[in-house]
């Protein structure tokens, strides 16, 4: 190979490297903010709607994650990823970090998922037109504790006294615990009202339960519970105590049962209105969607080490069914 050949060829595969890294820096970044844990299945169905929209992470998109564990840093992580100058914002549950990416921007797009009420919460002006640069999913996780009630009942009908675990300083909990306390009532079931906001707090909280001969335990759809997950399962078995939770992740990882949306097909959601909005469609004339299916997964290896007889006609209505 003659010299000038070769230089040639050295030439063009060194600028191989700076066009992919010019081509990344080219495309459309989604900033995403999320209080709590990273959650693989959450991200992986996001780039699943993404991608039926024709948009392939590292391909023609990229993602900018914020995280925290702290409440009070997501409007400082919402103005970081406005000075990133995203071309969307991407925010989880809960509505705190909605509220904050919306206080940051009233220009970059930004697609919610929550469980709270986004009008209650001022996100949009109404489900329908969502006016402004905002919408997303509300997945009515708030709406779901007389159902888990219900459910809960059936396998444990003789608790004289069941506990409902709320975080204090969530967006969505005083109307989620109103609506439990009236579904209780509406059926003659004395609930109590357990608080806790950290870690220290819920461990306080299951020996209050204890101490209160509670038979069984809801615990509300709230971000800070699910990253708590690991712990409130521990805690349940160590007490003895069947509960409910806010999502299948649950269940999977050694809890008794829960009833939620289907969070899969929410997320996905999202991500067809992110693909939707990077094409050039504006928030304000996507609706905000609801779910339209639920899951009630229940693990029978728990529900057995409880001493619990799961009814037949419990099962038969469970989606998913852990042995």
């Amino acid at each position: 190979m003659h010299r000038r050949e070769f230089i040639t060829l050295l030439g063009g595969a060194a600028a191989w490297p700076l066009a992919a890294r010019a081509q990344q820096a080219t495309m459309p970044v989604i900033g995403y903010l999320r209080f709590g844990e990273q959650r693989a299945d959450a991200i992986g169905a996001l780039r699943k709607g993404l991608s039926e929209q024709g948009y392939f992470e590292g391909r023609n998109f990229v993602f900018e994650p914020r995280t925290t564990e702290d409440y009070d840093r997501l409007p400082a992580l919402a103005a970081e990823l406005v000075a990133r100058r995203v071309a969307a914002i991407f925010t989880f549950p809960p509505a705190n970090a909605a509220q904050a990416a919306k206080a940051a921007t009233s220009a970059i797009p930004i697609v919610f998922t929550t469980g709270a009420d986004p009008i209650l919460q001022g996100l949009v002006a109404s489900l329908n037109r969502p006016g402004a640069n905002v919408t997303g999913v509300s997945v009515l996780a708030n709406d779901m504790g007389p159902k888990q009630l219900e459910l809960l009942r059936g396998l444990v009908p003789k608790a004289s006294t069941i506990a409902y675990l709320a975080n204090p300083v969530g967006t969505g909990t005083e109307l989620a615990t109103q609506n439990v306390l009236a579904a209780a009532r509406s059926v003659g079931q004395h609930l109590i009202v357990l608080n806790a906001s950290t870690p220290a707090e819920i461990d306080t909280a299951f020996a209050t339960l204890a101490r209160e001969r509670a038979g069984g335990l809801l615990v509300e759809p709230d971000a800070f519970f699910l990253a708590r997950h690991t712990q409130l399962i521990v805690l349940a078995a160590r007490y003895a105590i069947p509960a409910v939770y806010s999502g299948p992740e649950f269940p999977r990882a050694g809890g008794l049962m829960s009833y939620s949306d289907d969070r899969a097909e929410s997320f996905r959601q999202a991500g067809l209105y992110l693909g939707r909005i990077l094409k050039g469609e504006k928030p304000a004339d996507l609706p905000v969607l609801q779910p339209t299916k639920f899951i009630f997964a229940i693990n029978l290896s728990t529900a057995k080490a409880l001493g619990l007889d799961v009814p037949p006609t419990l099962i038969a209505r469970a989606d998913e069914v852990i042995e």
